[in-house]
């Protein structure tokens, strides 16, 4: 089980490997919206779009619709939108304690002037 588990959320993580892939995902945590908004606000070439879609339906991390002649994406499951906030405060974290470092050499430093 514990193998499975750590395939699956290789999987995951693979899948939003891509700073393009991880906007999208972040775009849709209010809601569906549709491919053409999508790619509008994230200025892209509609293949390129549609190669990153077709990564995020594989991994079921977001599903589609089609109304007409559009198609609307929406999350899966909110619950990866949390993932990614506590990655963004991981994030945070680490750029805190890099400021703090700095600033520590930076005081070591005028201290030794």
């Amino acid at each position: 089980m514990p193998d499975s588990l750590q395939r699956f959320k290789a999987d995951i993580f693979q899948a939003l490997a891509h700073p393009t892939r991880i906007a999208i995902v972040e775009m849709l945590r209010d809601g569906e919206l549709p491919a053409g908004k999508l790619i509008e606000r994230l200025g892209l070439e509609q293949a390129n779009a549609s190669q990153h879609f077709s990564v995020l339906r594989a991994k079921q991390i977001v599903v589609n619709r089609k109304e007409g002649n559009q198609v609307f994406y929406s999350l899966r499951s909110p619950l990866l939108v949390e993932v990614l906030d506590i990655m963004r405060r991981y994030f945070q974290a680490q750029l805190t304690e890099t400021m703090a470092a700095l600033e520590e050499i930076e005081k070591e430093q005028g201290a030794a002037r």
